[in-house]
């Protein structure tokens, strides 16, 4: 077992029932850069709840000649106490890029408290954009790039493309300058994503089905690291060849763990997600990843279409008793010989009584008065008048 997180686990077997909760414990206490400190429960997931506490709803507008929209990730960066949110525009309606942006919350301390005294959102600010450039240098082309995924780094920032075969537009994770937006790296992709050749099988990544989810592990900045990639829905040759079940019983996404900084970037192992079912007419998929400790701890965020309404869940999921799936090339018809990821359903958005949009993005922000942790969801409005940039905003803290 080479993951960091089976490491832990297998330790814990060693270590007897009665430690477990002193080292899982430990293990969450050193890792001081990331807030959600709390026991792990007695089956390996923390103990936390969440609290929906406002909607605050960017409205249209154009910012430095571009439309400020299709906002697919976001990122929290602490030390700046910025935000920074990518638009899935594929160079069409101005290249390619992310913006940053200055969160404003109202905790009711101040001369006109609100009716709640709940913290909420009380402006979204549009600060800056960042063009990216490809490793020529240039802004990508139009129809070239369909950016899903961001997480943040030392200086620098990791973005995800899906990938759309049939339109020519490549599946990748590429690091860029932070400030620049300079095409600094690419991560390896193993062929079992990449489209099939002529003569190949189905294989790979279905369009628009790709790397929309993307989260990273730093403690020091400079020191080596994780990124973990999921993707949206089923590689092509994992899909079930049985429609209606794969239909009742979810999908099986693929979730990629990659080390950095410690000789060339490689995958060092990949577990299964295993998706919650469709809606009887419609489509589920997950479009986010959260790392919220360095014990293989996530929030995960699905989203779902009817047809008429969006739905989402958040997760908690735990990876530290999933196979290793990168030597198995098909996951199809194949249910029961893999252990998957596990879930936990932490909050259920279709309960919150408001209108969910396309909900896509998700990170930490900053503590709130009372020491909890914040929690901020964005929407992709698709760049269309009927649609809504949805800032949600949530307390995430231990269950007492």
């Amino acid at each position: 077992m080479d993951s960091w997180e089976s490491q832990a686990y297998s330790y814990i077997k060693l270590l007897g029932s009665t430690l477990v909760t002193c080292f899982l414990t430990f293990l969450i206490f050193i890792n001081s850069a990331y807030p959600c400190q709390a026991e792990p429960s007695e089956r390996g997931f923390l103990k936390l709840e969440l609290e929906f506490l406002h909607e605050y709803q960017l409205p249209k507008q154009q910012f430095a000649d571009t439309s400020v929209g299709g906002l697919s990730a976001i990122a929290y960066d602490r030390d700046r106490d910025r935000f920074y949110v990518l638009s899935d525009d594929r160079s069409d309606k101005a290249p390619a890029r992310f913006y940053t942006l200055k969160l404003d919350i109202d905790e009711g301390k101040s001369d006109k408290p609100n009716k709640t005294n709940k913290p909420k959102l009380d402006r979204v600010q549009v600060e800056s954009v960042t063009f990216l450039r490809n490793p020529q240098g240039e802004f990508y082309p139009k129809g070239e790039i369909d950016l899903e995924g961001l997480a943040i780094a030392f200086k620098s920032v990791y973005i995800s493309s899906e990938g759309v075969t049939r339109a020519g537009i490549p599946v990748f994770i590429n690091e860029f300058d932070l400030e620049t937006g300079k095409w600094l790296q690419s991560l390896p992709i193993p062929s079992r994503y990449l489209p099939a050749t002529t003569g190949e099988a189905p294989k790979g990544i279905e369009d628009n089905l790709g790397f929309e989810a993307l989260t990273l592990v730093q403690d020091i900045p400079g020191d080596p690291f994780r990124i973990f990639a999921a993707t949206e829905s089923a590689l092509a040759q994992d899909k079930d060849s049985d429609v209606t079940r794969e239909q009742n019983n979810g999908a099986k996404s693929r979730m990629l763990h990659y080390l950095v900084g410690v000789g060339p970037t490689q995958v060092v192992s990949e577990h299964l997600y295993p998706l919650e079912p469709n809606p009887t007419i419609g489509i589920n998929g997950l479009t986010e990843l959260l790392a919220i400790d360095r014990g293989g701890h996530f929030l995960s965020l699905e989203r779902s279409f009817d047809g008429l309404k969006f739905g989402a869940k958040i997760f908690q999921i735990a990876t530290g008793s999933a196979n290793d799936i990168s030597g198995i090339p098909s996951l199809r018809d194949n249910p029961g010989k893999v252990k998957p990821i596990r879930k936990q359903l932490l909050l259920d958005l279709d309960e919150l009584g408001i209108r969910l949009d396309n909900l896509e993005g998700m990170t930490l922000g900053g503590s709130l008065a009372d020491g909890s942790q914040s929690l901020v969801l964005v929407s992709d409005d698709n760049f269309q008048n009927a649609q809504v940039n949805q800032f949600l905003l949530f307390r995430l803290r231990q269950k007492r």
